[in-house]
């Protein structure tokens, strides 16, 4: 067999595998970094635990109010929400706990054309949502910030709605989908830290690829440098992570902060045996310093003796 046929026929091989395991690279960079806070903060899984109820006001909402519904209906129904306009009724405005404006275009900024604001009085279950899009960006915007009121925070760079250079505005990418059946999944509550929330996500795209044991495979391994890149970060040995300087609005105060939550999830990590094999003396190492930095989390965990136990 010519030299030149082998290559040909070892590249039809491996090919395919290759292009899984960068699909899946791509996938699982994505699901890491909508854990992220544009302030370079890993956040929390905060979800719905109740039906929506939404309002669509504004001087310009009728051309936008059934793509914007649509969006909504669209989003909530991949996480098991249910979602009930109530625009039309007398007390809609006591009724709702999502508001949509769509405003005229100087109320925001071109810069900003559309915002989210999440209500929660702790990091776990939503209260409501207020969502502003000025008119001329309410299409290109309503997907987008359908996920963010669903709880979905971060602005990963993938394919997804998601993306503040998104390519597909008018529907959901597969990724934004497996992003939402993860969010709300049975294996998942409200609450849950990024290392707890990341096996869950990983898990739902694992599912969605050609060869699962491929897929297995590379989940493990994004997981671990996943991991040692976060120590190392917290320990302040070496760059501050591009996930965290592309964030959009780190600041010197932000990356202190960063530091002490990562500290406490990896000490929440290694205590429950997610993400990383269960360590105790890793998982009291990691809450201690977060505890030193300020984390009250951290401190009420260390001082009920959390750690011992498997709570």
């Amino acid at each position: 067999m010519r030299k030149s046929t082998v290559v040909a026929f070892i590249t039809a091989v491996l090919s395919p595998c290759v292009a899984q395991a960068d699909a899946f690279e791509e996938g699982m960079s994505t699901m890491w970094e909508v854990l992220w806070h544009q302030s370079g903060t890993a956040t929390r899984l905060v979800r719905w635990e109740q039906d929506i109820k939404v309002r669509v006001i504004g001087a310009n909402a009728a051309p936008h109010r059934l793509h914007t519904l649509k969006a909504l209906r669209d989003v909530a129904a991949e996480a098991g929400v249910k979602v009930e306009d109530v625009s039309d009724r007398p007390d809609a405005a006591q009724q709702a706990n999502v508001s949509i404006e769509i405003s005229a275009d100087h109320a925001l900024s071109a810069a900003q054309p559309c915002e989210t604001r999440l209500d929660f009085r702790s990091e776990t279950t939503l209260d409501g949502a207020a969502t502003q899009m000025r008119g001329s960006d309410a299409y290109r915007c309503a997907y987008h910030e359908a996920m963010h009121i669903m709880g979905v925070r971060g602005h990963p760079e993938g394919d997804t709605v998601l993306s503040y250079f998104a390519a597909h505005v008018d529907g959901l990418t597969p990724l934004d989908k497996a992003m939402l059946r993860a969010w709300y999944a049975p294996a998942a509550r409200a609450g849950m830290t990024p290392f707890e929330l990341l096996p869950v996500l990983a898990d739902q795209l694992v599912a969605s690829m050609p060869s699962r044991q491929l897929a297995t495979l590379a989940r493990d391994r994004f997981l671990a440098r996943t991991i040692g890149e976060m120590e190392a970060f917290v320990d302040g040995r070496g760059d501050v992570p591009v996930i965290v300087k592309r964030s959009g609005k780190s600041s010197e105060l932000g990356v202190r902060f960063g530091r002490m939550e990562m500290s406490y999830f990896l000490g929440v990590a290694y205590q429950q045996g997610l993400a990383v094999r269960r360590d105790q003396t890793k998982a009291v190492r990691w809450l201690q310093r977060a505890a030193d930095l300020g984390s009250r989390s951290a401190q009420a965990r260390l001082g009920a003796g959390k750690v011992a136990g498997n709570s």
